[in-house]
């Protein structure tokens, strides 16, 4: 059941049928500098994009500071004999919610956690400790993506689709399996995609099987790894003549 939260939903829509980056950066990449999250959020303002994904309660605030748009926030822990971080426990969540994310994003796929637990039972905790927040549920197929509809989660995503061990041979974006969510949970939750759009046409394709809004981030904020597709393709070439 979508949320009848004025306030929630005043947000929601304001996604509607638009673009969010992924602003994200990590010490180890060749664009790493202090501000460079908040030039990618600058950038991705500028031209019109309706949202921001940022990563960790520190660049959260660096972020707000600097644009006005919704953040879905979230904070990528890793953590030894798991493979859920991905705001893998409540505390990280609270961390997101007071950084300032309207959004907070969790793994909800059927991994087991470091405590224990299967990821998604993460998300019925947060909506219950910080039930102002809007809750995204970070998937990868749809066995995943109709329990969070079913659990309350208010954004849907098949972002991990490629990265759980039972999705891993499965080329990705799928978008038979992205316009069954689309169909099946449109009317209970929002459907976005996220993950491997590569290309504005990518997007549209998205939008038109059904997602409220898409987020893109590889392709727009890394350009290492724009480059090095083009690489890895002309590498290739003369072998193949």
């Amino acid at each position: 059941m979508k949320t009848t939260d004025t306030r929630k939903k005043e947000i929601l829509e304001s996604l509607r049928g638009g673009l969010v980056v992924s602003c994200q950066v990590q010490p180890e990449d060749p664009i790493y500098t202090d501000n460079m999250v908040v030039k990618m959020a600058e950038a991705a303002s500028w031209a019109g994009a309706v949202g921001i994904r940022a990563n960790t309660p520190e660049q959260i605030r660096q972020i707000k500071e600097a644009v006005h748009l919704p953040v879905i926030g979230l904070y990528k822990i890793w953590r030894e004999n798991t493979d859920v971080y991905i705001t893998p426990t409540l505390e990280a969540a609270k961390a997101v919610w007071e950084a300032g994310a309207e959004i907070i994003a969790m793994d909800c796929t059927d991994r087991m956690t470091l405590e224990g637990t299967k990821a998604w039972e993460l998300l019925p905790k947060v909506k219950e400790a910080i039930p102002e927040a809007i809750t995204f549920a970070d998937v990868s197929n749809y066995e995943e993506a109709k329990r969070a509809a079913e659990l309350g989660a208010d954004i849907v995503a098949p972002t991990l689709c490629g990265y759980t061990e039972y999705t891993a041979d499965r080329p990705c974006p799928d978008y038979r399996e992205f316009a069954r969510m689309c169909r099946d949970l449109g009317e209970d939750v929002h459907m976005m995609m996220e993950g491997h759009l590569n290309t504005p046409e990518d997007a549209m394709k998205c939008i038109y099987l059904g997602a409220h809004a898409v987020v893109v981030g590889s392709a727009i904020t890394r350009p290492h790894l724009t480059a090095k597709r083009f690489v890895d393709l002309l590498g290739r070439y003369p072998g193949d003549a």
